[in-house]
């Protein structure tokens, strides 16, 4: 069991006094608004749960009873990141392997994720990029090494 000090021994002791709120009386105003539905005209009074005070005639502002002020509240700044150069390049490869492109591009679909092309590439290199020496030999032995280029035509 934890120890306490006298101070909290104290606080324990004294007996606690509630507090409650008590909440503004309603008061109607005398301004009615005539509202109309379809062919009848209903009369509806508007109530103000704040007294609003009685400004002098010649005052330049008047506070309306029941106005809505809006409050435009900031938008957090952006960093802006710098703008990235793109490189373009042209690469072969076999069939095979460009169908999985495919194949991986309809599982991300199914979990939500939809990816281009250059997306599952770029994944890849970072895949590559984080693995050990050993373990990036042991990745590229099984890629067989493919003549590069356009094919001829026939």
């Amino acid at each position: 069991m934890s120890k306490i000090n006298p101070l909290q021994a104290a606080a324990l002791k004294t007996p606690v006094k509630k507090i409650t709120a008590t909440k503004p009386p309603v008061v109607k105003t005398q301004a009615a608004k005539a509202v109309t539905t379809g062919s009848t005209i209903k009369k509806v009074t508007t109530t103000n749960p704040i007294k609003t005070p009685s400004l002098a005639k010649n005052s330049p502002t008047k506070i309306a009873p029941n106005k809505v002020v809006k409050v435009k509240i900031a938008k957090p700044v952006k960093e802006k990141m710098p703008k990235l150069k793109m490189e373009r390049d042209s690469f072969t490869m076999p069939k095979i392997e460009y169908a999985q492109f495919s194949v991986l591009k309809e599982r991300l679909i199914k979990l939500g994720q939809p990816a281009k092309k250059s997306e599952l590439l770029r994944a890849g290199i970072m895949q590559l990029t984080a693995m050990t020496d050993a373990a990036l030999k042991a990745a590229m032995s099984k890629v067989p090494t493919i003549k590069t280029g356009r094919p001829k035509k026939k």
